[in-house]
């Protein structure tokens, strides 16, 4: 894919929280510093890690003038950790990675240009799906054309690490306060000022399915995904009832069925 020159204005920032991501880190910065497009600004908050994470932050940071190192004070959770991420943005558009994912080459370029020929202000893209050491495990994740918000209360498509988010025409958005789902909280937020988000099929990120990943347990995420409905969107017991269920069976068949 030809680089989009005559975009080279707009930047780009990156929200990265870090939490003893030693053993993957510094895979995941190469792959921000290995994208075709080059205007960007990551900001990686660390949350009290206890491994070596921050040191090898650091030596990378020290080459590379647009990594910038945000070090919490006190353990803080994912939410607070990306809402401090999203507060020091400064670019046009915002986009997350985790600190044990990557991007493949031309996330940012593809994602920005669909964004900009489409007039669309939030995207999103499929993504492979590896184990800890990036070996296929599941099958690719192919993302749908588009998605509104009630779709989105049934089930979530849209991966933390393929949000890309247009903040000329949304705004800063935060994620609520809760230690699970907290990004689908914010692509619902999202959804209720803008029609839809829009979908690439392409695959251009890869999700390292860790064994220890709460994501990966349904049960685990119950009472997460039930503070969604009733203290989030603050929906009576029916309503979260019904969306719950289809929340259940959709979760089912991307990790069971669509293997």
């Amino acid at each position: 894919m030809e680089v989009i020159k005559e975009f080279d204005n707009l930047l780009i920032s990156i929200v990265t929280p870090v939490h003893n991501c030693e053993a993957y880190i510094s895979s995941t910065i190469k792959s921000v510093q290995e994208q075709t497009y080059t205007n960007w600004e990551l900001f990686l908050i660390d949350d009290c890690s206890t491994d070596n994470s921050v040191s090898l932050i650091e030596r990378i940071q020290a080459n590379d003038a647009r990594i910038h190192l945000i070090r919490n004070e006190k353990n803080s959770g994912p939410a607070l950790t990306r809402n401090k991420g999203i507060e020091a943005a400064s670019g046009e558009f915002i986009t997350f990675l985790d600190g044990d994912d990557i991007w493949l080459p031309t996330f940012l370029e593809t994602s920005l240009k669909t964004c900009l020929e489409n007039k669309y202000e939030f995207v999103f893209s499929s993504y492979k799906r590896c184990d800890e050491e990036l070996q296929p495990l599941l099958s690719d994740f192919i993302v749908p054309e588009k998605v509104d918000y009630y779709q989105l209360l049934k089930a979530c498509p849209i991966p933390c690490l393929t949000a890309f988010i247009d903040t000329r025409r949304i705004g800063k958005v935060y994620m609520p306060v809760m230690n699970k789902r907290q990004d689908w909280g914010l692509w619902l937020a999202i959804l209720k000022k803008v029609d839809y988000a829009y979908g690439i099929k392409e695959p251009l990120a890869v999700y390292r399915m860790r064994k220890d990943s709460v994501s990966r347990s349904k049960r685990k995420l119950i009472p997460y995904v039930w503070k969604i409905y009733r203290k989030v969107e603050g929906f009576g017991t029916v309503k979260s009832s019904y969306y719950f269920f289809h929340w259940a069976f959709n979760g089912f068949k991307k990790y069971y069925v669509n293997r």
